[in-house]
This record gives C-alpha cells, structure tokens and sequence, in this order.
C-alpha cells in the first residue's frame, strides 16, 4: 500500500503524460509540490505541458529522495494506476493550481 496519486496537465484522461507517485500523495503534499514549483518559476503547465511535468517529476524526485525504488514513475495516462484507491488524479493547470481531481480515491470521481 501507499499514498498513491497521479498528477497530469493533460485534458485527456488517457493519452496524457501522468506522474505517478506511490508516497505522499495526499492533497496538501501535492499542493506543496505545486506551489514550490510556481515559486521556482517553472513553466506554467496550463501553457507548456511538456515542460512542466519534467520539471515537476525532477521535483519530487529531489523532495522524496531518489533510491532505488523511488516510488515515482512518469508515463501515459492509460500506463499509470489512475484507479489507485488512494488519492486518484490530480489535474492541474495555470499558476499550478489543482483544477480538477478524478479517480477512485478522489472525491469528484
């Protein structure tokens, strides 16, 4: 078991790149993940997806600590544990703000 989520920019529910993290999932530590990434000035996801999901992985990687089996993954939607029980998804779009949560686990499924 974890604190499962995925995070994505993506309006697509399957064909978007998704990050999905095992650990610290829950609504606050993705927030802080977010707002650290806003403050850094990363490109905003609601303009540069592609960008900013790279730099948001590299993010948590560095704040969860990088070992063997980090507990994070980066990958297409449809690849990745939407239905994770945890936490859901996370989308997320300008100033790095939470825009919309789907998934087992969330509570606008």
């Amino acid at each position: 078991m974890g604190d499962r989520a995925v995070i994505t920019a993506s309006k697509s529910k399957t064909t978007g790149v998704g990050i999905y993290i095992h650990w610290g999932g829950d609504p606050e530590v993705v927030q802080t993940f977010l707002d650290e990434a806003r403050d850094l000035g990363y490109r905003d996801p609601a303009t540069h997806e592609s960008y900013a999901m790279a730099k948001l992985c590299g993010l948590i990687c560095a704040r969860t600590g990088i070992e063997s089996d980090s507990g994070v993954g980066i990958g297409q939607l449809k690849e990745l544990d939407c239905d994770n029980h945890d936490n859901g998804v996370y989308v997320i779009g300008k100033d790095w703000k939470i825009v919309s949560r789907w998934g087992s686990g969330s509570d606008s499924k």
